[in-house]
């Protein structure tokens, strides 16, 4: 097999090829990424040298340049995790978005159509799906209507359709992936708990939006990607698989308990002025990947937590 793997520098996009490439060492794997600045090349370190590993710096925008690579290479799956991501960034900047995560989605489907691919996964979030109320117990399937609330969800929601389109109409085997907050190795520091890990070891202050209460599920990055690998060696084509860690917990929580861990006071908490629409929770259903797929998580979100923490200690804030 000869994966085309897209934002494969981020930090999801890196932990799922470091693990794909050491479980599947006769498959060969190609990372596109353009190295924006959530993505980092050192994050790749360990598997630079390896020899079914190859690295193109490149934007999924640039037509020439996948002509290029697949004329080149016999691409059986497509895993796109680039994107841009940032919700603050996206509301004051949401053309990028657009054009990243839409009109880059369908550069990539015009690959996948015109070359045959055996599957194009579409990373994406359960932002998708909009918010509930704090004191819903409902949670989001993979049946429930898309109501995202800011342009970063818009243009996610946006690639999900398309990819959904590219099925319906051309026939092109996709399956696409939602999952919840991931936590881990390698994440950029505006994420809330790599924001709060190196600010409280600097002694820094940690902002916190609005109250703090929003919740939201978080999931261990390798457990994500091990339920990636499940979908594009199991799951059924034209199919929707939400992913999530089953840990659901106030932002403000979340930072009192690394706080906690190391040993440092509350005061560092910093409550800063609430963003634009703010969604309030986020809950997943996951009966579907658990049912169809046996899909486990192996990482509790204490466990998990302790080796984020030890990781970003250890790397000197490497991000």
């Amino acid at each position: 097999m000869t994966y085309l793997v897209t934002g494969g520098a981020g930090f999801i996009g890196a932990n799922f090829l470091i693990y794909m490439i050491n479980k599947y060492p006769k498959d060969k794997f190609i990372c596109l990424d353009k190295l924006t600045y959530a993505a980092n090349i050192k994050n790749l370190d360990s598997i630079m040298n390896k020899n079914n590993f190859t690295f193109i710096k490149g934007s999924i925008n640039n037509k020439k340049l996948l002509n290029k690579i697949f004329k080149e290479n016999k691409i059986d799956t497509i895993v796109n995790f680039a994107a841009e991501t940032s919700v603050d960034k996206s509301i004051s900047n949401p053309s990028i978005f657009i054009k990243t995560n839409i009109n880059g989605t369908y550069n990539l489907l015009e690959m996948a159509k015109q070359y045959n691919v055996k599957r194009f996964h579409q990373i994406s979030t359960d932002e998708v799906y909009g918010d509930l109320k704090l004191e819903d117990n409902k949670n989001f399937n993979e049946k429930s209507p898309l109501k995202p609330s800011n342009p970063y969800a818009v243009s996610k929601a946006g690639a999900d359709m398309l990819v959904l389109s590219y099925y319906r109409t051309y026939n092109v085997p996709i399956s696409i992936s939602r999952s919840s907050n991931n936590y881990g190795p390698f994440q950029h520091h505006e994420k809330l708990i790599p924001m709060t890990i190196t600010n409280a070891l600097k002694g820094h202050e940690i902002p916190i939006h609005g109250n703090g209460k929003n919740i939201r599920d978080w999931i261990y990055v390798e457990d994500h990607v091990r339920a990636i690998d499940l979908i594009i060696k199991k799951g059924k084509i034209g199919e929707i698989y939400n992913i999530a860690g089953n840990y659901e917990q106030s932002n403000i929580e979340i930072a009192k308990t690394i706080l906690k861990k190391l040993n440092k006071s509350n005061s560092l908490i910093s409550f800063v002025e609430d963003r634009p629409g703010n969604d309030l929770k986020y809950s997943l259903n996951t009966d579907k990947i658990v049912r169809k797929l046996s899909h486990k998580n192996q990482t509790n979100f204490e466990n998990g937590l302790q080796k984020t923490i030890n990781w970003y200690k250890k790397n000197n804030f490497f991000i």
